[in-house]
Order: C-alpha cells, then sequence, then structure tokens
C-alpha cells in the first residue's frame, strides 16, 4: 500500500485512548480488553469501529481485527494492510513511541478458518488484566463470515462482552487543531453551498414560479458539490454529503435528520433545509428556514427562535453538564413565550466528528456528561407544528421553523459558530407580495374554480390587460402615498424640535495682559517702535505716543509696501461686520465698543546721521515677526478646532487570541502622515486596530462604525473596506469620520510607450496573475468580513454596493459611479468618498430634468434641515427611470423639475417658519403633480418665483425680487412661443401653400399667447405687491392656458 500514515498522530491518539482506559471511569473500568472489529458492508455510513479506524490510521480498514490489550496490541489484517500497518509498528527511533505499547502484526489467511490467529487473540486477552471482559461496540454488526466466526470465538471462549461507544466516543470528541482546521473547512463548504447554490436556487424558482419537487431540489444540491466553484478551492474528491439534503414545506415537516426529502413540491411559505457536507472525513451540520413573504407573527416566532439558539450558545462552555444547558434552554422558553414550549425540538444537538451524529452526546435533559473545550458539536433547533392563523390553503396553515449551526466548544466564552451564514430575518426572508397581488390571485383562485385548470391561464390575461397597473402608475400611487406621509412625519418632527435653539457662538476674547506688570518693558517700546511678544502672541504698537498692546488674533492681515524713500506697513483689524468665515461666527463680545479698523505706519529708508540703522528696519522686522506668529496662533487654533465636540471613545480591549482575524499589506485613507504606509488590520473584543509600519495605531470600535461598507475590486482598482463614523475620531492631528483601509490589485498606470499585441504572452500571463490576484484577494476580505461578522454575533454587518444598481454622478469635481447598498448611497473607490445614509434622506429632488439635455442633477434633503443639501451634479438621463425604481422601492419620496433652485434659500425659509411652509403644502411646491397643482398652481410658481428665486441674493430688496419676476415671466413666454414654433416647423413633406397657411395660423396662436400671458403676468405683479412673502394658501381662482 504506497500510502503515507500519520505515525505522529497515532501515537498521540492511541496514548490518549490508554490514559483513558487506565483512568477506569465508567464502562472503561468494567473491561480487561478493547476488540475493534471491521468487516465490509457497503450500506453502513457510520460505525464506531471504522470512526476510531480514521481517527487512529486516516483510513478505513476493512476485514481488519484489532485488539488493545494491557501490554500489547493486535492487528490481524489482509497482507497488504499489514505493509501499511508496518509503519507504527516500527518503534525504533522515535521518541513519541514511548509509552504506547508494542504493536504485533499477525496476517490473515484467505483461504483457511484463522483458527489459528483467533487463539492468539483470545489468549492475549486472557492475559489482560483479569481477562473475562471484553470491550466492544454492540451497535456494529458487520455481515459475513469472518466476521461470524471471530464473534463466535469470543462466545465460545466465556468472555464477557461490555459496550464501550459511550466512553470511547467522550474520549474522540475533543478535537485536536487539525481536526478542527478540517471540521472549519468542512462547514466552510456548507456555507458555500448553501448560499451560493441553495439559497439563490430557491431565489430563482419563486421568482419564476416554478414547480420543484423537494427531492428533485435536494438531488440538484448533491450534484453541486462536484462542482469546484461551491467549493472554495477544495478538493472535490475530498467531499461528500454526510446525508442527503433534506428540504421541507407545505406543511408536512419532521425536525430530524433521519428523514427524507418527499416528492411534493416546494410550497412558498416556510421552507426548511438541512443539509452536512464531509470534508476528508470530518463532518458538519447547517439548518436555515428560507420564508416566503412571512406573517408578523411566524417573524416574530423566527426572531425568537434566534435568542433561543443564542441562549443556548452561551451556556455550551467547558465544564457544562449537557444537560443543565438544555434546561436552562427550556426554562428561558417557558419565561418568554410559554406557549412555545411544547413546540420545541425534544434534542437540541449532539457532537459531531467523523461520526455525523454521536448518539451519547445527544444535547437532552438526559446526557450528564460535562462539555470539553474543543468538542464540536452540531445545535439543531426549531419549533414543530406552528399555525399560521393567516393561512387559506392547507399547506398554508401549518409551518415550522428550524435552525442549526456547527459550533465549537471555548473554555469561558460562548461557543464560536463555524458556519457563519447569516440567518437574521432580513437575510432569510423572500418578500414578494403587495395589494395588487393579492387581489390578482384571489382573481385567479376563483377563475380555477370556476372556469377549470385550462381557462386559468386565458381568463387571467384577459384581467390583467384591464386592471393591472403599469410599473410607471404603481410607481406613482406609491409616490402620492409617500408624500401624504411625508408632509406629516416632517411637520410633527419640526414641532418636537421647536424648542431647541441653537445658541451662536461668540468669538473668544484674547486678552494680551490681565496685568501691568505683564507688560515688557523692552527698548523699542521705549523707543516708540513696534514690538512683537512672542510669550503672550501680542503686538504692541504706539498709538498717540502710547504704547498699546493688540492680541494676534485681533489682526485680519498686514501688508508692506515700499514707495519711494518710506516704506509703510498697513495693519488691518477684525471689526463687527467684517467677514470672518463661515464657521467662525462674527459675534464679538462687546459689539458697541469702538474698533480700530486699520493702521499704517510709515518709516524712512534713509539713514541719518547718528542713527544706528535705517528706520524702516523696524517696520520690515515687525512684518516678518507677525507673519510668523500669526502662523502658529493659526495653526495652534485649526488643531483645537479639529478636537472641538469630539466624543471620547471607549479604550479598545485587546484579544490576545492569535486566531484574531486580521488583514494584512493594506493602505489606510486618510494618510497618518504625508506619505501613505502599509499596515495591518486586526479585529480585537470591541474594535478594529490599524497598525502601520512605523508603529502608528489607528483604533475603530464597533459601537461607534454607522456603515461599514465592503467594495469588491470587480471593476476596480481597489479593494475596500470602508467605515463611516458615528463621531469623528483624531488621528494625522485632523477628525475624520471617514475612514478606509484598501489595497491596490491592478496597475493603476499603464505604459503606453510599451508595444503591445493582443497574442502577447508575457500579458497575458500578466492578466492571468491579474485575476488570480484578484481571486485571492476578494477571498480573503469576504473570509475576514465573516470571522468579523460572527466575532461580533452579527451586530456589525457589512454592506457590499449592488453595482447593478449604480449610476455615474459627480458629487465633487469629479464624475465617478455612485452605489447604492442596503442603507446607502456610496463611492468609496474614489477620495474624498460619498457616503449618505438612506434614513436620514427626507427627499430627493431631479433638477434640469428636460427632453434635450443629456444630464440632470440630483439634490438630496436630509430630515435635518439644518443640514446642507447634498447636490450630485451630471447624472445622465438615461439613469432616470433606474434611480426613480430603485428609491421608490427604498420608500423615499422624489420630486423633479426643469429648473435649479436656490437651496439655501429653500431651507432657510423652512427652518425659520415650518408651520406656515407646512400649512401652505408643505413639499408639494417640488411635485407638479400633486394636490397642489392645478388652481393653487399659480401661488406655488409665485412661492417659487420670489421666495425660492435661485438667482437672488439674500440681501436684495423687494423691488429687485418684484423685478426678478417679471424677467421669469417674460422668459416664459419666451419659451412658450418658441416650443410652439418650433412644433410647426418640425413638419415637412408639405407645399409652400400649406406653410404659409400654417404659419399664419401660428401668428395668430402666438398673439393670443402673447396677449394672455401679459395680462397673467399683469394681474401676477399686481398679486405680489398685496401679498407677503410666504406664498397664500387659497386658491387663485384665475384661468390658466395650458
Amino acid at each position: 500500500m504506497a500510502v503515507n500514515l500519520d505515525k505522529e498522530a497515532y501515537y498521540r491518539r492511541i496514548k490518549r485512548l490508554y490514559s483513558n482506559w487506565k483512568k477506569g471511569e465508567d464502562e472503561f473500568g468494567k473491561v480487561d480488553a478493547i476488540v475493534v472489529s471491521v468487516g465490509v458492508d457497503e450500506e453502513i455510513v457510520y460505525a464506531k469501529s471504522t470512526a476510531i479506524q480514521t481517527w487512529l490510521f486516516g483510513y478505513e480498514l476493512t476485514d481488519t481485527i484489532m485488539v488493545f490489550c494491557d501490554t500489547k496490541i493486535i492487528f490481524l489484517a489482509s497482507k497488504k494492510k499489514v505493509d501499511f500497518l508496518k509503519q507504527v509498528a516500527m518503534t525504533k527511533g522515535n521518541e513519541n513511541a514511548n509509552g504506547v505499547p508494542p504493536i504485533t502484526l499477525l496476517t490473515r489467511e484467505k483461504n483457511e478458518s484463522n483458527k489459528a490467529n483467533f487463539d492468539k487473540m483470545i489468549e492475549a486477552i486472557r492475559g489482560s488484566k483479569e481477562g473475562k471482559r471484553v470491550g466492544i461496540f454492540s451497535k456494529d454488526k458487520f455481515p459475513g463470515d469472518y466476521m461470524k466466526s471471530w464473534n463466535d470465538t469470543i462466545t465460545s471462549g466465556g468472555l464477557e462482552k461490555v459496550d464501550i461507544s459511550a466512553v470511547v466516543a467522550y474520549a474522540m470528541a475533543v478535537k485536536e487543531d487539525g481536526e478542527l482546521s478540517l471540521m472549519k473547512k468542512a462547514a466552510a463548504i456548507t456555507s458555500e453551498v448553501y448560499s451560493k447554490f441553495f439559497k439563490e436556487r430557491v431565489m430563482e424558482i419563486v421568482d419564476a414560479d416554478e414547480k420543484v419537487r423537494h427531492s428533485k431540489l435536494a438531488e440538484s444540491v448533491e450534484k453541486a458539490i462536484e462542482e469546484k466553484k461551491y467549493l472554495g478551492g477544495a478538493d472535490p474528491t475530498t467531499v461528500e454529503m454526510c446525508y442527503p439534503p433534506i428540504i421541507q414545506s407545505g406543511g408536512n415537516y419532521s425536525l430530524k435528520f433521519s428523514v427524507v426529502s418527499d416528492k411534493n413540491h416546494m410550497h412558498f411559505g416556510a421552507i426548511t433545509c438541512a443539509m452536512g457536507i464531509r470534508y476528508k472525513s470530518y463532518c458538519s451540520n447547517l439548518v436555515r428556514t428560507l420564508m416566503v413573504d412571512p406573517p408578523q407573527e411566524m417573524q416574530d416566532n423566527y426572531n425568537f427562535l434566534l435568542q433561543v439558539e443564542e441562549e443556548l450558545l452561551k451556556h455550551l462552555k467547558h465544564g457544562v453538564k449537557i444537560s443543565e444547558a438544555y434546561n436552562a434552554v427550556q426554562e428561558y422558553v417557558k419565561k418568554e413565550k410559554s406557549e412555545l414550549a411544547s413546540k420545541l425540538t425534544k434534542n437540541l444537538g449532539f457532537a459531531m466528528g467523523i461520526e455525523f451524529r454521536e448518539g451519547s452526546l445527544v444535547v437532552n435533559s438526559k446526557n450528564q456528561y460535562k462539555l470539553k473545550k474543543g468538542m464540536v458539536l452540531s445545535v439543531s433547533l426549531g419549533f414543530a407544528d406552528l399555525v399560521n392563523k393567516e393561512g387559506k390553503k392547507d399547506e398554508q396553515k401549518k409551518y415550522a421553523l428550524f435552525i442549526g449551526d456547527t459550533i465549537q466548544i471555548n473554555e469561558e466564552d460562548a461557543a464560536t459558530i463555524l458556519t457563519p451564514v447569516k440567518k437574521k430575518i432580513k437575510n432569510v426572508g423572500i418578500f414578494l407580495k403587495n395589494d395588487d397581488e393579492d387581489d390578482d390571485d384571489e382573481d385567479g383562485d376563483d377563475a380555477e374554480e370556476l372556469l377549470g385548470k385550462g381557462a386559468r391561464s386565458a381568463a387571467l390575461l384577459a384581467d390583467r390587460t384591464r386592471n393591472e397597473m403599469t410599473a410607471e402608475e404603481k410607481r406613482r400611487a406609491h409616490q402620492k402615498e409617500l408624500a401624504n406621509h411625508l408632509n406629516e412625519e416632517a411637520k410633527r418632527r419640526l414641532t418636537e424640535r421647536q424648542g431647541d435653539h441653537q445658541i451662536q457662538k461668540a468669538r473668544k476674547s484674547n486678552v494680551s495682559y490681565k496685568n501691568m506688570s505683564q507688560m515688557p518693558r523692552e527698548k523699542d517700546i521705549r523707543e516708540m517702535k513696534i514690538f512683537i511678544d512672542k510669550k503672550y502672541e501680542t503686538v504692541v504698537m504706539p498709538v498717540f505716543g502710547i504704547a498699546t498692546p493688540f492680541h494676534i488674533a485681533t489682526i485680519k492681515n498686514i501688508s508692506m509696501s515700499v514707495e519711494g524713500d518710506y516704506t509703510y506697513l498697513r495693519i488691518n483689524f477684525y471689526v463687527p461686520g467684517s467677514s470672518l468665515g463661515r464657521q467662525e461666527g462674527n459675534i464679538f463680545p462687546n459689539p458697541d465698543a469702538t474698533f480700530v479698523k486699520e493702521i499704517t505706519y510709515r518709516a524712512s529708508n534713509l539713514k541719518t546721521p547718528g542713527d544706528p540703522s535705517v528706520p524702516s528696519t523696524n517696520l520690515q522686522n515687525a512684518f516678518r515677526i507677525i507673519k510668523e506668529v500669526q502662523k502658529r496662533y493659526k495653526t495652534r487654533e485649526a488643531e483645537e478646532k479639529e478636537k472641538e465636540g469630539i466624543v471620547k471613545q471607549d479604550s479598545l480591549v485587546i484579544n490576545l487570541n492569535r486566531s484574531n482575524p486580521k488583514l494584512k499589506d493594506l493602505y489606510i485613507r486618510p494618510n497618518i502622515a504625508q506619505k501613505r504606509m502599509q499596515g495591518s488590520v486586526e479585529a480585537h473584543t470591541n474594535g478594529f486596530r490599524f497598525t502601520s509600519v512605523r508603529g502608528d495605531k489607528v483604533d475603530i470600535l464597533y459601537n461607534n462604525i454607522k456603515h461599514a461598507i465592503f467594495q469588491p475590486c470587480d471593476g476596480e482598482m481597489i479593494i475596500v473596506l470602508h467605515f463611516h463614523l458615528k463621531n469623528a475620531i483624531m488621528f494625522g492631528k485632523r477628525r475624520h469620520t471617514d475612514v478606509q483601509f484598501y489595497t491596490e490589485v491592478g496597475e493603476i498606470t499603464t505604459d503606453l510607450g510599451k508595444h503591445q499585441h493582443m497574442h502577447d504572452r508575457d500579458d497575458l500571463y500578466a492578466e492571468q496573475m491579474e485575476r488570480e490576484m484578484r481571486h485571492k484577494l476578494k477571498s480573503a476580505f469576504k473570509n475576514f468580513i465573516e470571522k468579523v461578522e460572527t466575532l461580533t454575533k452579527e451586530q456589525l454587518e457589512f454592506e457590499v454596493p449592488f453595482r447593478d444598481l449604480g449610476f455615474q454622478g459627480a458629487p465633487y469635481r469629479s464624475t465617478c459611479l455612485l452605489q447604492p447598498t442596503s442603507g446607502s448611497l456610496v463611492n468609496t473607490t474614489e477620495w474624498p468618498p460619498f457616503l449618505v445614509t438612506l434614513d436620514e434622506v427626507e427627499l430627493v429632488h431631479f433638477e434640469r430634468v428636460q427632453f434635450h439635455l443629456k444630464n440632470f442633477d440630483v439634490v438630496i434633503v436630509y430630515k435635518e434641515y439644518n443640514k446642507k443639501v447634498t447636490m450630485i451634479n451630471a447624472v445622465p438621463v438615461n439613469s432616470l427611470d433606474p434611480i426613480k425604481e430603485w428609491l421608490n422601492s427604498c420608500d423615499i419620496k422624489y420630486t423633479e423639475g426643469v429648473q435649479s433652485l436656490n437651496w439655501t434659500k429653500i431651507m432657510k425659509t423652512i427652518v425659520d417658519d415650518p408651520e406656515g411652509f407646512f400649512e401652505q403644502g408643505g413639499w408639494s411646491f417640488l411635485d407638479p403633480e400633486g394636490e397642489g397643482s392645478g388652481a393653487e398652481e399659480d401661488s406655488e410658481s409665485e412661492m417659487e418665483d420670489e421666495t425660492f428665486n435661485p438667482s437672488a441674493d439674500d440681501d436684495e430688496e423687494q423691488e429687485e425680487e418684484e423685478d426678478s419676476d417679471e424677467d421669469y415671466s417674460s422668459d416664459t413666454e419666451d419659451s412658450n412661443f418658441s416650443v410652439e414654433s418650433e412644433g410647426s416647423e418640425e413638419e415637412s413633406g408639405k407645399d409652400w401653400d400649406e406653410l404659409e397657411e400654417e404659419a399664419r395660423k401660428a401668428d395668430r396662436d402666438s398673439q393670443y399667447v402673447e396677449e394672455d400671458t401679459t395680462t397673467a403676468s399683469n394681474t401676477n405683479n399686481k398679486k405680489r405687491k398685496l401679498r407677503p412673502s410666504v406664498p397664500s394658501s387659497t386658491p387663485n381662482k384665475k384661468k390658466r392656458r395650458r
């Protein structure tokens, strides 16, 4: 047999078996020898005899008898197997073999009864301890004459048989590191097959409304493990199913692993799926329930089942009795939802390893075995025979919920889940129904009953033709509902916040000297020269012969010029009314005081006899030093301002475990220093730590992360982990709310001078290497994310952008691809990043939406009206419909218009008088099809013209506003005329007489329109002078011409 045997593993494990035997606990204390006999039976998948062979040798050895005595071990096998076992029989020079009983190898004779070999083994058993009782695995019964004759020999020898299955299973239950890695790999493959194949297939079936039998779907899962893409790089020959996948739905549920998938069609309700995959002889298991349009009660029961599993995992720890963990869960269910206690599965799991189910280590109320660190269990719990009160058909009335995972027992912490497949309601729920579809279903059922199955499709088709709304109509109806809800919600929110007034911050008063004793006594001051006190950051200047100190903060700017024989130094000061910048606030502590606005000093450039230096030297030195002090002061102020409002974070709790999720060779943005530096990101107990190669550290706590975005490298040159924070953190002397870690996956720059050919081997090889690198990085990042989500118990979830829903736009200076995620709209590949939280969005307005324009702009208005609106420019017009569809699906109200609006002024008007704004229709002024259209449209257009005029400045007078209104109305007339004249010119293929007649008609029409519009404009202007700046809610009775 040209197969290598892991000798070190054999020695370790045989020592463990003997040490447990010598302790003499439970059944081990009752036996004098242990007999393991394995025959040939293709139908037996799991047996303790074959499991112990695989555990010791890594292979199953058929027709082999093993006898473990007190002082020696005897193997009886065929010649090839004896050659294989010689690898462990020869112990010379191997230190690990110390303490292991010597092995005697007996070769089985095929043509003989093997009586001589059997006698030798019986003799060895009699010589072991008392030689009366042998330990066997009573459930393992192999057919064939060879096994029968051996069993007869034991019986005839008068030896008493004792079943030691449970104690051997307990000895094997604690897994070594190598075994754990195999089981983790098996669990990962199971997760991949479930996520990438089964779940996707169920989604396809539901979407297409296919009829698929449970048994056929189970077969397709079994075939899927033959494809390498689902196996995470594992060799398909090392992978097999632990049991045929069990898929159940439609009211027929049995929450056990001994059942098989029936031949009924899959029902779109609660669909349970159990599957387990075996990798290199080690098992794993996963159970999930997918729910199609689950009613609220089903969702509540499912969420409670998740809580029950969490409770179970808390109790499954090293040293805890299995029965105690089970009873704790039972008590929890009775306390929280007593009506579900009787519905809970009788067993909550079992130990797992080489054998799929270890019968002696089942999680139930009777099991007295204690859990040990390193054990691996399959926990599976569910509620059976639940009643769906909303169900109408038989298959809808009953349902079951079933979840399960492969877990590893830890010493102190709760058990670790090895199958990190998301199982929250949003991950397993498939929501399809709406009211229209419900009506269609009812009509369809009636048609089937009345007309029979053959006529049903025709009846439905006719019904849809008459009644079914188009996608655009449905969207408009939904938007109308959102508009009503939006105004009500916004009004309520603003009313609640009415008491909150922003306190405007006064400008900080900087005092140079608190008393005269601090005033410097320098020679320059006595000589009436300008002196700069660097210690107190003060400029002492002579004013009317008196040395007067001015703090550096009061100086706005300085300038120096030379004109002829004189040098001039001009110093400008901050005074009330001067612009201090938007963020600084221009409120002075005492604005009624008298302020110095500027001072100019003049000094001669000519040196007079007797003077030690040129007089202008003092001004030149003062100019230079003031600039230096001013720069230092502004830098310090900027740093203090950055630190202002920083929320103190908790300390990072370092996890010293080496198996922490970790990613190496990443760059951080924004940079810590001038140059970008590589480093590694490691996940700890309560947050991430980035450590650069230079030793800089940046900590990001899980509870401070608002959005965690994973941007894969598909179609991108970098792969990114982006964190948008709730509260800013400080590093690199600046505050940051967006931090990302990335690495490059391809060449950002291309050498255009290089000669390229499509069949160039070097280029083909480079492309292949890049593809492999992309795949490798993607897998590494995904693995990191899954581990982090498991570590945080899915409290931190990474969002992945939907590239298919992405659209081009320019939120900053350059155009980039903006992609929606489940809770945000992001672009993380460009810097600065762009991120909008959808929950914070009030509405979205599309500007410049016109047929002859290729682009339009998107304005995002936030629920916090004091926050500046976000503008996305230059969005291609072909993205308009997809964006509308996406916003509609997210329940976000959108509107559109043909012109750009002055949003600063609009938002100021709303914040100043929210009640007046909502009394006059609120946001309906943006919607041309809202309730404000028709009779009230005039007043709305007046509101846009006057209050929200984008061209008007904040300081304009009312007369200027009226002039702009008149200009706007005349522009409208011109545009109306041009549209009509364009329409007539576009027609072709007519003779001159017809064209002349049309021209005359067009002139008459345009004259009429012009007169009518002029009258309307005059009427509007009269009205404007009478009404206040806020538009009136009274409908205007004036007739409009379309």
